[in-house]
C-alpha cells in the first residue's frame, strides 16, 4: 500500500522557487500557479460557461495557492474570494495578490468546508471548485451551503477528477489517494446530489483529456529536474509524487478514473 505524500504542502510551501516555476510552465504551458489538472485555456472556457461579468463576485472553493483566483480576476475583472484549509496555500495566495497589485480584487481566507461557510446568505454570483471536490467531506451538505451563499440565478461549476468509470485495483486506489483525503464517486452520484440540493443541472461534460495530458507533462517536467527536486523535497516525497502522477496518467488515459465537469444554477 502507498504511504501518504505531501503534494500540496510541498507545492504551496515552495511556491515561488525557480524549479517549481519551471515545472509549472512545462506542465501547463501557462503558469497561473495551479496545482490541479486545469490549464489556462480550459479555465477560460469554464468562465464562458459561467457567463462571468466584471460585476460578479466569485467564490473559489479549494483555492490552493491562489493563482487561479488571481487569473480569474485578471481575465474577467471580477472580485474573487478564495477559501482553502491549507494555511501555507492561503499565505502564498495573499503574497501573490499583493505582488500582482490585485489585493483589492482578490481575497483569501482559511476555511474548513466541513463547517458552515463563513459568509452571509446570497453573497456570491458564482462558485468554482477545480479538482478539489474529491477531497471534500459530505458534498451533499456542501452543496446546500453553496446554494445558501449564492444569489438567485447564481451559477456553480466544479470538476471531479476521480469518477470511477472502470476497474481499479486497491493498490492503484491507494496510490491515487496518497496525496490526502479522497472520495471516489461512481457515475450519476454528482448529478443526483446536485439535484437534491435544488440546483438546476445545466451541463455535465467529460473533461478527462486535460487530466491525461497534464499528468503526463507534470511527471516528465519533474523527472527532468530530479536532482533539484530531491534537494527541495527529499527522495521519499519526490518518488511518491512521481508514482502518484504515473498512476493518475495511467488511470485517466485508460478511462478507468475519469474527470467530469458539472455546471449548475440556483433557481431565480
Amino acid at each position: 500500500m502507498s504511504s501518504s505524500v505531501n503534494l500540496y504542502g510541498t507545492a504551496y510551501g515552495n511556491f515561488a522557487t525557480q524549479v517549481l516555476e519551471q515545472v509549472r510552465r512545462e506542465t501547463y504551458g501557462e503558469d497561473m500557479g495551479q496545482s490541479s489538472w486545469v490549464t489556462g485555456h480550459e479555465y477560460r472556457r469554464f468562465f464562458d460557461l459561467l457567463e462571468l461579468a466584471p460585476t460578479d463576485h466569485v467564490l473559489d472553493i479549494g483555492c490552493g495557492s491562489g493563482g487561479p483566483a488571481i487569473f480569474l480576476a485578471r481575465e474577467r475583472r471580477c472580485r474573487v474570494t478564495g477559501v482553502d484549509v491549507n494555511e501555507p496555500g492561503i499565505q502564498a495566495g495573499l503574497s501573490h495578490a499583493r505582488r500582482a497589485s490585485l489585493d483589492h480584487k482578490v481575497y483569501f481566507r482559511r476555511a474548513d468546508v466541513r463547517e458552515p461557510l463563513p459568509f452571509p446568505d446570497q453573497t456570491f454570483d458564482a462558485i468554482v471548485c477545480m479538482d478539489a471536490m474529491c477531497h471534500l467531506h459530505d458534498r451533499g451538505r456542501l452543496f446546500g451551503e453553496w446554494r445558501r451563499v449564492l444569489r438567485p440565478g447564481g451559477r456553480m461549476l466544479y470538476t471531479d477528477p476521480v469518477v470511477v468509470t472502470g476497474l481499479v485495483s486497491n493498490e492503484e486506489l491507494a496510490t491515487r489517494s496518497s496525496t490526502g483525503y479522497f472520495e471516489f464517486c461512481p457515475p450519476g452520484v454528482n448529478e443526483q446530489l446536485i439535484r437534491q440540493a435544488e440546483f438546476e443541472l445545466v451541463r455535465t461534460e467529460d473533461v478527462t483529456e486535460n487530466e491525461v495530458e497534464v499528468s503526463r507533462r507534470w511527471h516528465a517536467a519533474r523527472q527532468q529536474r530530479v536532482t533539484d527536486l530531491i534537494r527541495l523535497e527529499g527522495e521519499e516525497t519526490f518518488a511518491g509524487l512521481q508514482r502518484f502522477l504515473f498512476i493518475v496518467h495511467r488511470l485517466s488515459s485508460e478511462r478507468r478514473l475519469s474527470r467530469f465537469l458539472y455546471l449548475g444554477r440556483k433557481p431565480e
